[in-house]
């Protein structure tokens, strides 16, 4: 047979390999099939697999920051819970890793105060330990309120600045989405992983993906000092003199 056509059955056969095992089918996956979630009606409604935290009934999945053993003292009436400053903060019964979160927040119209002291509170997205230890998510009016980029609504406090200002007009309701991922620590204490956050300020992002450098810290920068595992979620009595802000339907999905 003449080299050029033993060349040109080469190629065909080669082809015809190639075709074969490039198929449609040969990357079509079937297994393991994702489990069916049912979604809310809307999209701030908790899913089907979702785990309620605050039902507007009552406070029953949180307890009180300075004693655990002790439920969660802040005031639950017309579906919404209140800061209640005196008792201080509180956090859930659970502990968490990696979640989607979903809740709402409201400051109320008449507030008062300028800067950090009107409207302030915290979403610690993982509570480390007892008063303010975590990773602070910031709450605070900031619809026609100036204060450092850093700690205004929708920032890591101290660490990251949120890409826009999202804030409506006190008393009206406002919303974070949030996507958690926990930091991992290797056997030593050492990070192997740090902590990574996404968040939607009322549907819109603030925080794409970034990566924490620790715990917030309200004086120095934030490092990652001991090693944790699956942490309380933390709401904040802030200590200012402002009129206190609420909360409803609170709920969290496992990732």
């Amino acid at each position: 047979m003449h080299k050029k056509t033993l060349a040109t059955v080469a190629a065909v056969a080669l082809s015809a390999t190639l075709f074969a095992q490039t198929k449609p089918e040969d990357t079509e996956v079937w297994e393991p099939v994702p489990a069916v979630v049912t979604p809310g009606k809307i999209n701030t409604d908790a899913p089907s697999d979702a785990i309620i935290l605050f039902d507007g009934k009552s406070l029953d999945q949180w307890v009180s920051v300075k004693d655990p053993s002790q439920p969660a003292g802040w005031k639950v009436s017309g579906g919404i819970m209140t800061v209640d400053k005196s008792t201080g903060n509180i956090q859930t019964k659970r502990s968490f890793t990696n979640y989607q979160l979903h809740i709402e927040w409201r400051v109320p119209k008449d507030i008062t105060g300028t800067g950090q002291g009107r409207g302030n509170s915290g979403l610690f997205l993982a509570s480390t330990g007892p008063g303010d230890d975590g990773y602070e998510l910031q709450v605070l009016d900031n619809y026609n309120n100036k204060t450092y980029v850093n700690g205004q609504a929708g920032s890591i406090y101290k660490q990251t600045a949120p890409l826009v200002n999202a804030n409506k007009k006190p008393g009206e309701w406002q919303t974070y989405d949030v996507i958690w991922t926990a930091p991992k620590f290797n056997a030593d204490g050492s990070v192997q992983r740090p902590a990574r956050v996404t968040v939607l300020f009322n549907g819109v992002l603030v925080q794409n993906n970034v990566e924490l450098q620790g715990p917030t810290k309200y004086i120095g920068k934030a490092s990652y000092e001991k090693p944790h595992g699956a942490c309380p979620i933390k709401l904040q009595a802030h200590g200012d003199k402002s009129e206190p802000l609420s909360f409803r339907n609170i709920w969290i999905r496992e990732l």
